[in-house]
């Protein structure tokens, strides 16, 4: 068995994301269920990624979201340093994007996972990390 993640990897989490400009206690309890969920899809004893990585990050929240779509970011990423991967530096490419209640397109090919979060109660956050940095590029 491989001490490596398997990339592409993908989690669920259930909640919304906070804002870097959230107080510290709500920053640290969001980091948290983060990594518990990154954790569950993860392999025991993992090694952490140290390769450049693309994360695509998709927030469902339950109503329309207050704040700046790229201010959820950032504890996202911070939550999986040390964890998932060495350092942020390495994400050399981001995509996020909100779907608000009735705003959702339907996606050609969703992951299985994917397809939990859209079928999730909101509020929920959708993860992808993947060493393939064109992906949806070409």
């Amino acid at each position: 068995m491989s001490l490596e993640p398997p990339l592409p990897f993908e989690f669920v989490v259930p909640g919304t994301a906070m804002s870097a400009q959230a107080s510290s206690a709500s920053k640290d309890a969001w980091k948290a269920r983060i990594r518990a969920a990154a954790r569950g899809a993860l392999p025991e004893d993992h090694w952490m990624l140290t390769a450049p990585l693309a994360v695509t990050i998709y927030l469902f929240p339950d109503g329309p979201l207050a704040g700046d779509v790229d201010n959820r970011v950032k504890p996202i990423l911070d939550a999986m340093t040390r964890f998932v991967y060495d350092d942020d530096r390495l994400i050399e490419r981001i995509v996020v994007q909100k779907f608000e209640p009735g705003r959702v397109f339907p996606f050609q090919n969703p992951s299985a996972l994917l397809l939990q979060a859209l079928d999730a109660d909101r509020p929920v956050l959708y993860v992808r990390l993947t060493d393939d940095l064109h992906a949806e590029l070409s």
